[in-house]
């Protein structure tokens, strides 16, 4: 009998340890593209969450540098968790995440308003962006490089670009260099004014919210001109006026108002036109000055107690607080420039691009929100006016698209003056008043009318 043995396989000369073992059983086993999803996507979350939350209606510095902060936040998560818990680590999130938070603390601290910096962060974005994206195809083996991280890469590359534009054509656009009137000093800031025309009274037109000038010089100024002398300005921080070192209140407004009339040497007593949130400031300069207020034109004018007799417009406020609060953060990034591109397309071809171009600028939109911040104090301030006494009003009303509410508001206001009229026109929208070639026609008769009536010292209901 033949027997054959069966050689033994050879024995491991690195025997397994316990210390090996242990090893092994703690080795990364997490899944890579639920911490990219993660962390990624829920910084973009929470970012949007602290502005319309903590952070609502906040100064621009606050916005911009809370969202670099939780940025910051989402990509240190992601170089941490991702080498502690994947065997895919992605260190070179430590490098976006040390730059945002040097971003952040230097916005925070050093709260800049310029735009001279805009020259200098769009290029070193774009390099982090395309230096990202080269890292992270290195280094990353998931679906959630192309799903999540290049998406995110590509919108910083468009921020870059979008930054890079706007920095440009807020220095070589000639419609907001190009400055008709002349800056007056108030005290302590300069306000834009132009005056043209000649005769008595002199008629001032009061922009609405958010609006500079140009809206009230392209249509309604010129009709006025051919009668009487009419001033247009701007508020502070507004077109070519400069910001006022505090934010300014209804009463502020006002004062600023009269003190840049009396400094350019515009007689009194005025005929008061505003637009929109502009009725509030020129219910205001009645308030304060009646010596110097000849009349008052309301054009489709907010009414002083909206907050609390319009049911939609607390919704609205709110709304609108946290837009207007993001909004200067995304100007930055050339979207105003998308936004306003087709605007004021009615208005006379230097006025529209003189609109076009501000409104567009970052400065611009801090004013928005700025002025937004006031405007309830502003309102308040306004509903301090009991009576204009017997000196002539004119309410011009528009209805297309109004709140249910907004009729009787409008009705309501002509009893400030036992001496009113109201010119209803339908089918004509709150905007339409000043950017509508007929409609802003229609305006300019209103004011008109009025200018005659406080001439002749008849009834302003006799005329027209």
């Amino acid at each position: 009998m033949t027997i054959t043995a069966t050689p033994l396989a050879p024995a491991d000369p690195t025997p397994a340890t316990s210390a090996d073992t242990d090893i092994e059983a703690s080795a990364p086993r997490g899944h890579i593209g639920r911490i990219v999803t993660l962390t990624i996507v829920g910084g973009a979350v929470a970012a949007l969450l602290a502005v319309v939350g903590p952070f609502a209606g906040a100064e621009e510095h606050v916005v911009t540098g809370s969202v670099l902060a939780v940025f910051a936040t989402s990509w240190a998560l992601l170089a941490h968790l991702s080498s502690r818990r994947t065997d895919q680590p992605q260190r070179w999130a430590k490098v976006p995440a040390v730059a945002m938070a040097v971003a952040a603390a230097f916005v925070l601290v050093v709260a800049p308003t310029g735009n001279g910096g805009g020259w200098l962060w769009p290029p070193v974005l774009l390099a982090l962006a395309v230096w990202m994206a080269i890292r992270s195809r290195r280094s990353l083996r998931s679906r959630t490089r192309v799903l999540v991280l290049y998406p995110v890469f590509g919108l910083l590359a468009l921020s870059a670009l979008g930054g890079a534009y706007e920095t440009y054509r807020e220095t070589t656009d000639p419609s907001a260099s190009e400055m008709p009137g002349r800056l007056v000093d108030v005290g302590d800031h300069r306000l834009h004014i132009s005056c043209t025309g000649s005769g008595s009274p002199t008629v001032v037109l009061e922009p609405g919210m958010g609006e500079m000038s140009a809206v009230m010089a392209g249509l309604i100024a010129p009709d006025v001109a051919a009668t009487t002398r009419v001033c247009v300005y701007d508020r502070a921080g507004r077109g070519w006026s400069e910001s006022a070192p505090s934010l300014r209140d209804g009463e502020q407004t006002a004062t600023d108002l009269h003190t840049l009339l009396a400094n350019a040497g515009e007689s009194g007593p005025y005929v008061l036109a505003g637009h929109s949130a502009g009725g509030v400031y020129v219910l205001n300069f009645a308030k304060l000055f009646p010596r110097d207020t000849a009349g008052v034109v309301l054009l489709d004018s907010m009414h002083p107690e909206q907050y609390d007799r319009m049911a939609s417009w607390p919704g609205f406020y709110e709304m609108f607080r946290r837009m207007s609060a993001a909004s200067p953060s995304l100007s930055r990034l050339g979207i105003g420039r998308a936004i306003y591109s087709s605007a004021y397309s009615d208005l006379p071809a230097t006025q529209r691009d003189q609109e076009r171009a501000f409104l567009a600028t970052p400065r611009h939109h801090r004013s928005v929100r700025d002025e937004f911040h006031m405007i309830r104090t502003a309102m308040d301030q306004a509903a301090e006016l009991d009576t204009l006494g017997d000196a002539p009003l004119a309410v011009l009303t528009a209805t297309s698209g109004a709140d249910p509410d907004w009729p009787a508001m409008q009705e309501d206001l002509l009893t400030l003056s036992t001496d009113s009229v109201q010119q209803v026109l339908p089918g004509i929208s709150h905007a339409m008043v000043v950017e509508d070639p007929d409609a802003a026609h229609q305006a300019s008769i209103t004011i008109l009318d009025l200018v005659e009536s406080v001439r002749t010292g008849s009834p302003v209901s006799e005329e027209g």
